[in-house]
């Protein structure tokens, strides 16, 4: 498997790497993608959720049964449970974000695709996403997997990042553009 020096340099890169690799070998890729996309849901949704793997009081055995009772409640496949109890047994559930973000990124260029994070004012219904995604596609030549975010600061528009460029047409940053040149 090919995989970024970025990924596998940090801590919770070698986790995804880890998680990413058991999951391959058992043909698990998109059901663990799958789960690991229901909790990162979680984690933005719940602010428990959110305390309970940023928390540092919480014992490891503790940390462990509560993380594998929520995995239960939430239907969350054997192979990620397991995952999930490492990640508790190793007091790392606080790296779980960017362990999701890093599995992502694996699986996508296993798929031959490119992730981009779109950030907009206002969710994007699914006919917005499928045509930007053709856009990207058009753009970069290779399929692309969105990351959606909402933020309501930049008014309006999007902000893309595709690696290491950014595409901002935000109306928040056409707004400081203006200003900036009306100052000068």
């Amino acid at each position: 498997m090919e995989t970024t020096g970025g990924i596998q340099a940090s801590l919770s890169g070698r986790y995804a790497v880890a998680l990413f690799e058991l999951a391959r070998d058992g043909n698990a890729l998109d059901t663990v993608a799958s789960s690991l996309g229901a909790i990162k849901a979680a984690i933005a949704e719940s602010a428990d959720f959110k305390s309970l793997i940023n928390n540092p009081v919480l014992s490891r055995d503790a940390a462990g049964k509560t993380i594998a009772a929520v995995a239960s409640s939430m239907g969350i496949d054997a192979l990620t449970t397991k995952f999930l109890g490492v990640l508790a047994a190793n007091r790392r559930l606080s790296q779980l974000p960017a362990v999701i973000r890093a599995y992502e990124t694996l699986l996508s260029n296993h798929k031959g695709e490119v992730r981009a994070e779109v950030t907009s004012a206002h969710p994007l219904d699914s006919n917005q996403v499928t045509a930007l995604q053709q856009n990207l596609r058009a753009r970069v030549g290779r399929d692309v997997a969105l990351d959606a975010k909402v933020d309501p600061a930049i008014l309006g528009g999007l902000v893309v990042k595709i690696g290491s460029q950014m595409i901002d047409s935000s109306i928040r940053t056409r707004l400081n553009s203006l200003a900036q040149a009306m100052k000068g």
